[in-house]
């Protein structure tokens, strides 16, 4: 191995921390699986109560839908890394939370338009019809929480 490849040491980030990070942060990478298939996507959330929660836009037999349909244990991963001219000087965490991920039933107050669009940024749809659009809220149910940085 090349000794000259440069390496940055890292830390645990305390739960606080770890905390404040979800509750600061707007978006990351959602992870999904099928099996041996992995499908990930960016994506804004909302952190409350234990929970991370994500306003997602799906199209009729979407292949988004298959995977959420899928999957057991999602991970989400909210990242930022501050670069500087030195590689080795670079700073940056992350976060990666784990757990299964389901649809928030349809009457719960968690819907209302109002609170919605409080909580997230618009939905990003590409050629999609928005009233082809459903807008479904899904719940990962953190299991696993874990925050490194350096």
């Amino acid at each position: 191995m090349d000794t000259d490849i440069a390496f940055a040491y890292t830390e645990g980030i305390p739960d606080d921390v770890v905390r404040d990070r979800l509750e600061s942060t707007v978006g990351g990478v959602l992870a999904l699986a099928d099996g041996d298939d992995a499908y990930a996507f960016p994506v804004f959330h909302h952190f409350e109560d234990g929970s991370l929660y994500f306003r997602l836009g799906e199209a009729a037999d979407s292949e988004k839908s298959a995977y959420l349909d899928a999957t057991e244990t999602a991970t989400y991963v909210v990242t930022e890394t501050e670069s500087t001219p030195d590689a080795e000087a670079w700073t940056g965490w992350s976060v990666v939370a784990r757990g299964p991920i389901a649809a928030v039933p349809d009457g719960d107050p968690a819907y209302e338009a109002v609170e919605i669009n409080e909580r997230y940024a618009p939905i990003r749809i590409f050629d999609e019809p928005t009233d082809e659009m459903d807008v479904t809220l899904y719940e990962l149910e953190i299991e696993e929480l874990t925050g490194r940085q350096n």
